[in-house]
């Protein structure tokens, strides 16, 4: 996995902030292959179902993480519990790490 330590704690601590505490998180994509350069970070967030819109949960998320780590092209799939998974989250899941 090629994340720096500071990043996946910046990422947890984002994803506990916004999504609560049992939000889980996964990376996938080319940052889960350590024989690969650049790239940007794919991230696979399952949470609690909210009243909140899924694209303003995930802005919420980019904002709280950029506080924390310099700014960079981050993708985040959220599915929300008791909600069927899209077909691109269902795809990406089998080859995604946990991360938190």
């Amino acid at each position: 996995m090629r994340l720096k330590a500071r990043d996946i704690e910046a990422i947890k601590k984002a994803a506990r902030d916004v999504f609560g505490e049992n939000a889980s998180v996964r990376l996938f994509g080319s940052r889960t292959r350590d024989d690969l350069r650049g790239g940007d970070i794919d991230l696979l967030i399952e949470a609690d179902a909210s009243e909140r819109s899924e694209w303003r949960r995930i802005g919420d998320f980019r904002d709280a993480l950029f506080r924390h780590i310099d700014e960079q092209k981050v993708d985040v799939v959220l599915v929300e519990r008791g909600k069927p998974p899209s077909s691109f989250a269902q795809m990406v899941a089998p080859s995604s790490v946990p991360i938190a």
